[in-house]
């Protein structure tokens, strides 16, 4: 356990980033755990990354929200910051992109109430053939509950899709739609999730949030072609700079780890 603890991936800001003086910071998160003992003892006895990575309790997640709302930081959507880039200007400042992978249940019963209430606008990218299922420690929201949720929210949710039904690793830990024989697979799986989100909200979606952080060039090139498609969401560590970006769009998982250098960026001038 101490092994496990003490090898894991940094996923702090990189010293090239913490100097960067302008651009946007996009929020990368899963899960916001409600502030119980089974959680905290869980957390406390097991090395699972799942729970240190890609977890955060709802009193530091209260905590984060306060910090930007004390520090006056600029909280935009994924839409406003495409709008912002692709009139070529120059980023002036630092702004704060909040986005949600997967839609575990907790999003809508613990982070989008504090959300709503500083007013901040977020983006949940959902698996739209997995809503409801138990899977990767998880409980995915249902259609039901995300459509409540959207309702609730009004504009400050944003929709974005995680592909239909091919977010889950082969055994030997290779992304599905990775895989080169599985390329036509993935173009009728996206067409899909863009169906499907277009029969449960209303309409299709801008924007793309890739599993598992990242594509092959093929996968990169098909999705960088779709007209449709605004933002791509990988999980490449960085900020946001320029309208280059788009395409690749990078974010920060939010977490123990990450959250000091990320917070003093956003507090140095």
């Amino acid at each position: 356990m101490k092994f496990e603890l003490g090898n894991r991936e940094s996923y702090a800001l990189s010293k090239k980033d913490e100097q960067t003086k302008n651009g946007i910071i996009v929020f990368c998160y899963h899960r916001v755990l409600n502030n119980n003992s089974t959680v905290k003892t869980v957390e406390k006895l097991s090395p699972n990354n799942q729970l240190h990575v890609y977890n955060v309790n709802l009193s530091t997640f209260k905590n984060q929200m306060n910090f930007l709302q004390k520090h006056h930081i600029k909280v935009i959507s994924t839409t406003q910051m495409a709008s912002m880039l692709q009139k070529h200007r120059e980023v002036r400042g630092k702004y704060v992109v909040i986005t949600f992978d997967d839609v575990d249940r907790t999003l809508a019963e613990n982070a989008a109430p504090v959300l709503e209430k500083h007013h901040y606008p977020f983006t949940a990218s959902i698996i739209t053939g997995n809503t409801g299922r138990y899977r990767e420690g998880e409980q995915l929201a249902t259609w039901p509950q995300i459509i409540k949720m959207k309702k609730q929210a009004g504009n400050l949710l944003e929709l974005g899709v995680h592909t239909n039904n091919m977010h889950y690793l082969t055994p030997n830990g290779t992304a599905v739609f990775n895989i080169p024989k599985n390329f036509s697979r993935f173009k009728k799986d996206f067409k899909t999730s863009e169906l499907v989100m277009k029969k449960e909200s209303g309409s299709k979606t801008p924007i793309f949030t890739y599993p598992y952080g990242s594509g092959d060039p093929q996968v990169e090139k098909f999705l960088t072609d779709q007209p449709i498609l605004k933002v791509i969401y990988t999980l490449n560590n960085g900020i946001v700079t320029s309208r280059e970006n788009l395409s690749l769009t990078p974010r920060v998982i939010i977490n123990h780890n990450s959250w000091p250098s990320v917070s003093k960026w956003l507090s140095t001038k």
